[in-house]
């Protein structure tokens, strides 16, 4: 189970957005990397092809997870992610701040 997964909350602790937040958009186990929407903002000069039109285009270039916190479902501030296994034998992530579940 993964510590950081799309569609969460996450802060950035490092790099040029250090402090900016927002929602993983992907996530790329294999490279250790994540997108996250409006974060480590790139500009691309991008050729005209009979599908896209040319100019310069920004996107999101993709961040290492290692410069990322999960935000804490309370306040918002980053935390660790721990794992705890309910009573119904379900595995949950939980916010190590706060003891908050992460996952519905």
């Amino acid at each position: 189970m993964q510590k950081i997964k799309k569609g969460d909350k996450v802060v950035v602790l490092a790099g040029k957005d250090k402090g900016r937040t927002g929602e993983v958009v992907k996530v790329m186990p294999k490279d250790d990397k994540a997108v996250v929407r409006g974060v480590n903002l790139v500009r691309r000069h991008q050729k005209q092809s009979a599908q896209t039109e040319g100019g310069i285009i920004t996107k999101e270039a993709p961040i290492h997870l290692s410069n990322l916190a999960v935000a804490d479902p309370k306040d918002g501030k980053p935390t660790r992610v721990g794992f705890k296994v309910q009573e119904d034998g379900k595995k949950v992530r939980v916010a190590k701040r706060s003891g908050e579940l992460i996952d519905g």
